[in-house]
């Protein structure tokens, strides 16, 4: 069984550029460093990416997965699970939870349970996990803010 773990970060931003910039599926190579390839395997009919195919190295991992995806109607939720098990997870789920504020930023709350094919101590997972939502809100953020207001 995978233990869940979350975090949350404040984007200065408004909530529907922060769900585009995640929707952007192809784009995370431009600025997720352990995203090396994407593809979108297929869509919603809204245009949605349903399965998106992930190569990512990470340097001491490397892995090709896919996941598929299910959106809120306002996509202030966006949530994941792996499809088939890969080189080195069980099992992915995952999701991000969008909630704007006053000041018109958006708060990201990032939660993850990955059960490991290979073995690896609790307090390494642990400090993996914390290590790969750390970068993966800050590289969100970092692009998210970076974008010119709309």
């Amino acid at each position: 069984m995978a233990d869940t773990s979350s975090q949350s970060i404040q984007v200065h931003a408004p909530l529907a550029r922060v769900a585009a910039v995640i929707c952007d599926f192809p784009s995370y190579p431009e600025w997720a460093d352990a995203i090396k390839q994407v593809t979108v395997v297929e869509e919603y009919e809204d245009g949605y990416a349903a399965q998106v195919r992930f190569r990512i190295d990470a340097g001491v991992m490397a892995d090709e997965y896919t996941l598929e995806y299910a959106y809120a109607d306002d996509l202030s939720r966006i949530e994941w699970h792996l499809v088939a098990p890969s080189k080195t997870q069980k099992s992915q789920e995952g999701s991000y939870d969008l909630v704007a504020d006053a000041s018109g930023g958006t708060t990201v709350t990032y939660t993850l349970a990955v059960e490991l094919a290979i073995g690896m101590l609790g307090m390494f997972r642990r400090k993996a996990e914390k290590m790969i939502m750390d970068t993966a809100l800050k590289e969100l953020k970092r692009r998210v803010e970076s974008l010119p207001a709309a």
